[in-house]
């Protein structure tokens, strides 16, 4: 009886042993791969003031939904709503919508309105810089759809972790 619990602690011991050593082993795999993309990051300049802080903060909201964090989104869409001028009153709406939503997938719905919209804003007004279009086939039952980013590797923001690198650079817009 002695050895039968001496055995089964010892399997448990090396089963935990085992799982710890890939749960660190997976996150420093994440780590270099943020290093990567980071280091793989363009910065932008615009021609406006408000631009270059709405992009700045496009990102961050973009960054929210790869991570599929609804408060991050709720937080991020809120600032881009008081950053934004009754001039872009439709872009206001939606970035508010975003913020007041509590439900994910409404809000990636409502981030593809906001970045077809925002779009011709971002080139119109890119001073420097390199902007990557990017585009999920698969995003809202195969209709597909784009989002904005300063670095070519692929971070899915409508399908998060699930689905991390689907999805492909459109056009490459240069300063």
């Amino acid at each position: 009886m002695k050895t039968l619990v001496k055995s089964t602690i010892l399997a448990m011991a090396l089963i935990a042993m085992t799982s710890c050593k890939k749960n660190t082993q997976e996150a420093k795999t994440t780590r270099t791969e943020e290093k990567e993309i980071s280091a793989d990051a363009t910065a932008q300049t615009f021609e406006n003031e408000m631009t270059g802080k709405v992009w700045d903060t496009y990102l961050e909201l973009k960054t929210a939904f790869v991570k599929s964090d609804l408060m991050a989104v709720q937080s991020s869409a809120s600032n881009i709503a008081s950053i934004l001028t009754e001039d872009t009153a439709d872009l206001k709406n939606l970035a508010q919508q975003m913020a007041d939503s509590d439900d994910l997938e409404k809000q990636r719905e409502l981030f593809s309105k906001f970045t077809d919209k925002a779009g011709t804003m971002f080139k119109e007004a890119l001073a420097s810089g390199t902007m990557y279009k990017q585009f999920c086939p698969m995003a809202f039952n195969n209709t597909g759809a784009f989002w904005y980013s300063d670095m070519a590797e692929i971070r899915n923001p409508y399908f998060g972790d699930r689905m991390l690198k689907c999805g492909a650079v459109k056009e490459t817009i240069k300063k």
